[in-house]
C-alpha cells in the first residue's frame, strides 16, 4: 500500500487514495494532523505527536519541535541525554504516521509520496528520502509541496490555460510557485521561498508583545515558562480570526496575567515578517517573466494561511481574492494523496505531467581576476534557477596555474557568488597535460533532467578524455546496511505502548493543569488522578472508558476557568 504524507513543520499528516478521490488518514486518537513534535519520557519512551507535545510543555528540554528546519544539516537536539538528529526525530514521526494509517487501513505501509517544501535544498530532500527509509518506508516519491497542493485545488480539471500562484505558509516554511497549465501538462515556471519563516514566527511576535507588556524580560523566565508563554500566544493568535483585539492569557509564577492588543498593533508589529514574506513573491513573479495581471488564480495553502492577516495581506499584495475552498491544513497532504492515485495509475484520476524547475542555481568553483590579482573561490553559474528541466548546459574553462597536472571540478548548488557559502553535492577530477596557465581548456556539462538526476560530463579538450558522475537529487545516500545500522541504534529508544496513548495524553494533561491550578483546584485535580491510575491499575476496560470520558469532563471543566 502508498500513502502521500505532508511531513510539516508543525503538524504532519497523511492520505490515501481510494474511490476516486484521496482521503485523510485519522491518527490513532482519531485526529487528522498529527503535531511534528518528539519527546522522551522518563521511561526512555519515545513520544510522538499530541502525547510528546503535552509532555514537552511540562518537560521542555525533553522535547524536539520545529526541527524540519533543521533537515539536511549537522544540529543535534538533545532529548534525555540522547542526542538526535532531524532525520532520525522526522523518521520516528514518519513511522508513527506509517502504523497509523497501518491501523486504519488494515494493511501494510510500506511505500510513500513524500511532500516537501520546493524551495528544498539537494541535501534537504535527500535526508527527508533517508527519514522515510530509516521509518521502513520506500519514497517512491518526493514531490514539491506546492505542485501537491495544485492537484488538490483542481488545476487542470476543467481542460483551460491557466497561470496559478500557490502561496504556501506553513508553521515553518513559506514557499511560492508560479504554475502554468496547458494540454494535460502543468509546467513550473519559478520557485522562491524561504525556510526561516512561518506561523511560529507570527506567534513569538505575540508572545515577545505580551512578555513586554507584563514588564518580563525573556532572558528572566525559563524554558518552561517560555513554551507556556508561547502557547497561549498560539491559543489566541487561533482565537483570533477577524476580532478587532486579540488577548493573551497566562499564568507566570502563579500569577494570572492578561493582556489584549489591537489587531492593528499585532499587525504593524508583525510588519518585518510580513516584509520578509513580500520578497519572494516579488522574486518569484520577476524570475517567471509574469505581472501579476497575467495570473488568474491565487491557492493559499498552509495554516498560517487561516489568519485573516495573512489572507487580507495576500488579497493587498496580488489584488486579487485568493481561493480558500481547500482546508489549507489539509491541502499538501491530499495532493500527496492524489499523486498516490497517480503513480497506480489510477483509472478514476485524470493524468497530468508536472514539468518543474531547479530551485538552486548548478555552478562550480573558478578563479577570477578581481582587476589586481587571480582570486580563487568564486562561483561560476552553469544551469541558473529556474531553468525549466530537462536541461543541458556547458561551459568551458581552462587552466588557472603553469604546469597544472589536474582539475578538480566542485559540483555546487546555491545563489552566493562565493563558492563556499554555497552547498557541495560532488566533486570529479581529470587530469590534464602540462602546459602554461590557461592553454589546457576543459568543457564541463552539467544534464538535469525528469526524474531529477544530475549528471556531470567534465572532458579536456586536447585529449578527448572524458569522466562522469551522476547525482539523484532524491536519492537516499544510505546503503542498505548503513539504513539498518542506523535503525538499530534508535531501537534502543522504547516505544510508548499506542494503546496507552490516550490514558497517557489525559493523564499528562491533568498533570499540566495541576502545575497552571491554585490550591483549590491542585488538590481536586490530584484526587481525580488517583483515581484514574486506580482504575487503569485494574485493566477492566469498560471501567477506564468510563473512567476517562468522566476525566476529560473535569479536565475541560478547570481549563476553562483558568
Amino acid at each position: 500500500m502508498i500513502i502521500g504524507i505532508d511531513l510539516g513543520t508543525t503538524n504532519s499528516l497523511a492520505a490515501y487514495f481510494d474511490g476516486g478521490m484521496a482521503r485523510v488518514i485519522p491518527n490513532r486518537i482519531g485526529e487528522e494532523l498529527t503535531p511534528s513534535v518528539v519527546s522522551v519520557n522518563d521511561n526512555d519512551e519515545v513520544l510522538v505527536g499530541k502525547l510528546a507535545l503535552e509532555y514537552g510543555k511540562l518537560h521542555p528540554l525533553d522535547c524536539a519541535r520545529v526541527f524540519k528546519r533543521s533537515m539536511g544539516t549537522p544540529q543535534k537536539f538533545k532529548l534525555r541525554g540522547r542526542s538526535l538528529d532531524a532525520t532520525e526525530l522526522s523518521s520516528l514521526l514518519l513511522r508513527s504516521l506509517k502504523e497509523d494509517a497501518e491501523e486504519y487501513l488494515g494493511c501494510i505501509v510500506d511505500r510513500a509520496i513524500i511532500s516537501v517544501p520546493a524551495y528544498f535544498n539537494d541535501m534537504q530532500r535527500k535526508t527527508t528520502a533517508e527519514a522515510g527509509k530509516l521509518a521502513g518506508l520506500e519514497v517512491v516519491r518526493i514531490i514539491n509541496e506546492p505542485s501537491a497542493a495544485a492537484l488538490t485545488y483542481g488545476v487542470g480539471e476543467k481542460n483551460q490555460d491557466e497561470r496559478c500562484l500557490v502561496f504556501d505558509l506553513g508553521g515553518g516554511t513559506l514557499d511560492v510557485s508560479i504554475l502554468e497549465y496547458s494540454d494535460g501538462i502543468i509546467e513550473v515556471h519559478a520557485i522562491a521561498g524561504d525556510n526561516f519563516i512561518g506561523g511560529e514566527d507570527f506567534t513569538k511576535v505575540l508572545a515577545e508583545m505580551f512578555l513586554k507588556k507584563s514588564l518580563i524580560a525573556p532572558e528572566d523566565i525559563d524554558a518552561k515558562t517560555k513554551n507556556i508563554v508561547m502557547a497561549a500566544a498560539e491559543k489566541a493568535k487561533v482565537d483570533m480570526g477577524g476580532a478587532k483585539n486579540v488577548t493573551v492569557t497566562c499564568k507566570i509564577d502563579g500569577q494570572m496575567i492578561e493582556h489584549s492588543f489591537s489587531s492593528t498593533e499585532y499587525e504593524e508589529n508583525c510588519e518585518a515578517l510580513k516584509n520578509k514574506i513580500r520578497k519572494p513573491v516579488e522574486k518569484a513573479l520577476r524570475d517567471s517573466g509574469f505581472k501579476l495581471s497575467d495570473i488568474d488564480r491565487v491557492l493559499l495553502v498552509g495554516g498560517t494561511t487561516k489568519m485573516a492577516m495573512i489572507r487580507n495581506f495576500v488579497a493587498k499584495l496580488f489584488l486579487n481574492f485568493p481561493e480558500t475552498k481547500v482546508d489549507p491544513d489539509k491541502a499538501v497532504a491530499i495532493g500527496a494523496g492524489i499523486a498516490c492515485g497517480m503513480k497506480e495509475r489510477s483509472e478514476e484520476i485524470k493524468e497530468l505531467v508536472f514539468v518543474d524547475v531547479c530551485p538552486y542555481t548548478l555552478g562550480t568553483e573558478v578563479m577570477l581576476n578581481n582587476g589586481l590579482f587571480d582570486e580563487p573561490g568564486h562561483f561560476l553559474p552553469i544551469i541558473e534557477r529556474n531553468t525549466v528541466i530537462p536541461v543541458s548546459r556547458t561551459q568551458t574553462v581552462v587552466t588557472a596555474r603553469d604546469d597544472q597536472s589536474r582539475v578538480c571540478v566542485k559540483v555546487l548548488q546555491g545563489e552566493s557568488r562565493m563558492a563556499t557559502n554555497n552547498l557541495l553535492l560532488g566533486e570529479i577530477t581529470v587530469p590534464v597535460p602540462l602546459a602554461p596557465a590557461g592553454h589546457e581548456s576543459i568543457d564541463i556539462t552539467y544534464t538535469y533532467d525528469v526524474n531529477s538526476l544530475l549528471e556531470i560530463e567534465v572532458q579536456v579538450n586536447s585529449t578527448g578524455k572524458k569522466r562522469k558522475i551522476i547525482i539523484q537529487k532524491s536519492e537516499n545516500k544510505l546503503t542498505k546496511k548503513e539504513a539498518e545500522e542506523r535503525f538499530e541504534l534508535l531501537q534502543h529508544l522504547k516505544r510508548n505502548p499506542k494503546e496507552d496513548e490516550e490514558n497517557s495524553l489525559l493523564l499528562l494533561r491533568g498533570e499540566r493543569l495541576y502545575e497552571e491550578c491554585c490550591t483549590d483546584d491542585r488538590y481536586g485535580i490530584d484526587q481525580e488522578l488517583m483515581k484514574f491510575e486506580r482504575i487503569l491499575a485494574g485493566q477492566d476496560r469498560r471501567k477506564i472508558e468510563t473512567a476517562r470520558e468522566e476525566l476529560e469532563k473535569y479536565l475541560d471543566t478547570i481549563e476553562s476557568q483558568i
